[in-house]
């Protein structure tokens, strides 16, 4: 709108000025009019979740590679879906970062394992691919909505005509969620059941300071199998054909290659760090007529001295009526902090301090609940998750703008407790 300025000079100043006030407050209430448009625009807009594409990355996959791959990209435009649902759900809750901190973080975490999982099928059959998780991970929003809910093409360079995410995973002959029972189509007796690979008898001989938090990692491999499979009783005929796989399979993969890491971990801070082929155990299949073994890790440990059996100190003092905290060593920045990368850091050493805090209600809530282990599977098991994932953020943020620095995340990881 142009400016108009009155002179008293000007005789006709007094019409001019009146001209002004009206037009002004025409124009105004046209605004007004406007503006309560875009805010109520503004109001009913809920941001959504921006990914980049994984599925234009991809070399030729190996024939025996596609099913997998397909899952995964579909597991991917899953993450995103539920993200967007829990973003549309979560309207008014938490501060200024709950997006970021509760969302969009684990949705990164999540598709950087998904990617990895590529790269691992692929690497079966063919050269290992670098997918450049650390770059496709992090997801953006858009602000007012939109976007594309499922980005990712699920047929693969290569893969059959016909094949298009279907996979392997149940097709639709009922193994694996589909009709004749198998695996929910009424048949309890017939429901299938994870079958995992033993990680015991691939450990080396345990340094006496790593044996009980290898003991416990052991129990906790333990405990995913026996949730996953309390799982698939428990979601019988929800979801489609690749519902075990994407909801079940996939996730406790993620769980046990982080169990069996920290395994590596504890076992390196005393002896030389094994390799124990993580990306080899975690993956597990289905005994698709039930059976197999629900418990297959012995979780007494070569050289384990006799009565500890897992049992370790997780327990606390709690039987006293004193509550353990978490006690986590300080993750210090010692590298210069790129201006660009700033405020992620920030968020993130924000969001160390935030998981300690949830850690430590998590501990106060539960008091007199679980065994011995309880604390140390349920609550600085996943914690240590938590903070690894957290910290290599941190180590990729600089790294966008600066040297990648190491952080040390394996080292900082783990948390202890103040008994």
């Amino acid at each position: 709108m142009k400016r108009y300025r009155s002179y008293r000079s000007n005789a006709g100043g007094s019409n001019v000025r009146r001209w002004r006030v009206a037009g002004v407050a025409g124009v105004a209430v046209a605004m007004v009019g406007v503006g309560l448009g875009v805010a109520a625009a503004a109001d009913t807009a809920t941001p959504t979740v921006n990914c980049a594409s994984v599925a234009d990355k991809l070399p030729a996959v190996p024939a025996s590679a596609q099913a997998e791959i397909e899952r995964n990209l579909a597991l991917l435009n899953t993450q995103i879906q539920e993200a967007n649902n829990r973003i549309a759900s979560s309207v008014g809750q938490g501060g200024a970062n709950f997006i970021q901190n509760a969302i969009l973080g684990p949705l990164e975490d999540k598709r950087f394992a998904t990617i990895n999982r590529m790269e691992t099928a692929i690497g079966r059959a063919a050269a290992k691919p670098d997918l450049n998780a650390e770059g496709l991970a992090p997801c953006s929003l858009n602000e007012n909505g939109g976007g594309d809910a499922a980005p990712e093409p699920t047929a693969v360079p290569g893969a059959p005509a016909g094949n298009s995410g279907g996979g392997n995973a149940g097709g639709g002959n009922g193994n694996n969620g589909g009709g004749n029972g198998n695996a929910g189509g009424g048949n309890a007796d017939g429901l299938p059941t994870v079958n995992c690979p033993s990680v015991a008898d691939k450990l080396p001989a345990v340094p006496a300071s790593a044996q009980a938090e290898i003991e416990r990692n052991l129990a906790l491999l333990n405990t995913q199998i026996q949730e996953a499979n309390t799982r698939i009783r428990n979601t019988v005929g929800q979801g489609g054909a690749n519902f075990i796989q994407n909801a079940i399979l996939g996730p406790l993969e993620d769980k046990r290659f982080a169990t069996i890491n920290r395994m590596e971990t504890a076992i390196g801070r005393a002896a030389a760090k094994p390799d124990l082929n993580a990306e080899g155990l975690a993956p597990c299949s289905l005994n698709e007529n039930g059976g197999g073994d629900a418990a297959p890790e012995p979780t007494a440990v070569p050289g384990a001295p006799a009565g500890n059996n897992g049992g370790g100190n997780a327990g606390g003092n709690a039987g006293n009526g004193a509550v353990p905290t978490v006690n986590c060593p300080a993750v210090n920045i010692g590298v210069a902090i790129p201006a660009s990368a700033q405020s992620e850091v920030t968020r993130n050493l924000e969001l160390l301090e935030t998981q300690i805090r949830e850690a430590n209600n998590r501990i106060a809530g539960t008091v007199g609940q679980g065994g011995p282990n309880f604390i140390q599977n349920a609550i600085l098991g996943p914690l240590e998750d938590k903070r690894f994932a957290t910290i290599n953020r941190m180590e990729t943020a600089i790294g966008r703008a600066a040297a990648k620095p190491n952080l040390n995340a394996e080292g900082l990881a783990p948390c202890g407790l103040n008994q």
